[in-house]
């Protein structure tokens, strides 16, 4: 009966958003985003949705616009960026909270200006400076960039939740946007009711911890399907199973990040690429995930348009 009546929950969600957006009369979505979006908001889908982490940053600068412009063009379904604040109050988009490892400057984003951050260029994973002469973007140029294209999570985006918001609310994008994290559910209730429309959130559970496991417990004991779970674990234990199996009992989507070993039970992307797709993504799918974050996009992508999992 719950799952029941989750459907239909789920169904006037996929409702609410298409019309909104202009995309439920009976005709396709009009956009790329649109149609990611309905998936999100469906459960039941078995297509698989790629988030890249960071953008292409194998091929351009991580977090930069051309890194997110590549993977939009590769047909992934959401792309992970990262914000942090300037001194002047301008989110920009970069993972450290120092310029020191991805510029060719050094100092503390915290303790600058946009204006004299602007005075140093992007570094490629090797560790150079870009050819391309890059600089740090702004949150608003990626959401210009991704609007309507491509779906967005903003890591630490809860830090900055009120400037996110009516960033996104300005660009008509608030749809689009996730943000993920450890909140408990009380936390999440009073921080959406404060607004009209909110970003979509997802929480982010880790078994093994008793903090998070404490809080999963208490999302699901509320009754309230999330949209997603994302589930961390280093060693696959039967506590582990479990969980995965209510996420996906509760009529939520799975996520699953294999960036590295310690995320994911050593099913990472390097492990994937060096012995075998088949042994790494065919066993996270067979787990029920139908959203993996990874660092090595295109790769994955064609491993799912073999199997017919993605478009």
């Amino acid at each position: 009966m719950k799952r029941i009546l989750h459907f239909f929950a789920v169904m006037l969600s996929i409702m609410a958003v298409s019309l909104q957006f202009g995309c439920y009369d009976g005709a396709e979505p009009e956009t790329r985003a649109e149609q990611i979006i309905t998936e999100i908001h469906n459960p039941n889908s078995k297509n698989v949705l790629v988030i890249c982490h960071r953008g292409d940053w194998r091929n351009y600068p991580e977090n930069s616009i051309p890194a997110i412009e590549s993977v939009i063009r590769m047909g992934t379904d959401m792309v992970e960026i990262d914000v942090q604040l300037t001194k002047d109050s301008v989110l920009v988009l970069m993972h450290d909270r120092t310029i020191d490892r991805s510029t060719t400057g050094r100092g503390k984003i915290g303790e600058m200006t946009y204006e004299e951050l602007q005075r140093h260029y992007l570094k490629t994973a090797h560790g150079v400076r870009s050819s391309l002469d890059l600089k740090v973007p702004t949150l608003r140029e990626a959401l210009e960039v991704c609007k309507d294209r491509i779906t967005v999570n903003i890591d630490k985006g809860y830090d900055y939740y009120p400037m996110v918001l009516a960033l996104t609310e300005e660009l008509g994008v608030t749809h689009q946007v996730l943000i993920k994290g450890g909140k408990s559910l009380a936390d999440i209730e009073t921080k959406m009711a404060e607004n009209e429309n909110n970003l979509l959130y997802m929480p982010i559970v880790t078994p093994a911890n008793a903090g998070s496991a404490k809080i999963f417990e208490e999302y699901i004991a509320a009754d309230k399907p999330q949209l997603a779970y994302e589930v961390c674990w280093s060693e696959m234990t039967p506590v582990v199973e479990e969980c995965m199996q209510r996420v996906i009992a509760d009529g939520s989507k799975l996520w699953v990040n294999t960036l590295w070993n310690s995320l994911c039970g050593g099913l990472s992307d390097d492990v994937a690429y060096e012995k075998s797709a088949e042994e790494v993504y065919g066993k996270i799918l067979e787990m029920g995930a139908t959203m993996i974050q990874t660092d090595r996009p295109e790769f994955l992508l064609d491993y799912l348009r073999k199997r017919g999992l993605h478009d």
